[in-house]
């Protein structure tokens, strides 16, 4: 799997800047991505050194779309949680 598509994006939430003060980021990645390939990859791209790497599924919500009201379901969504031992990112916008 290549670089680019393991990483979809950083999660700017409001759990996610309040474990930045811990070193910990959140990144959305792709569903086929594990815990070694996550870590390689952001050691690569951000030249950061990764310690702990944790991954989270979110199941999709149900919801009610279109002109019947037809029941649908939205896909899963995999986030993953990682704590930096060396460097620092600068994902987040300052206030």
């Amino acid at each position: 799997m290549k670089i680019n598509n393991i990483i979809i994006e950083p999660v700017l939430t409001e759990k996610a800047t309040g474990l930045v003060k811990e070193n910990v980021y959140m990144f959305e990645v792709s569903s086929k991505a594990n815990k070694h390939q996550v870590k390689e990859a952001l050691q690569k791209l951000y030249k950061v050194k990764v310690g702990q790497v944790r991954i989270m599924v979110r199941k999709g919500k149900s919801r009610r779309l279109g002109r019947r009201m037809t029941a649908t379901r939205l896909a899963d969504k995999k986030f993953a949680f990682v704590k930096l031992t060396e460097g620092k990112l600068d994902l987040f916008p300052q206030a």
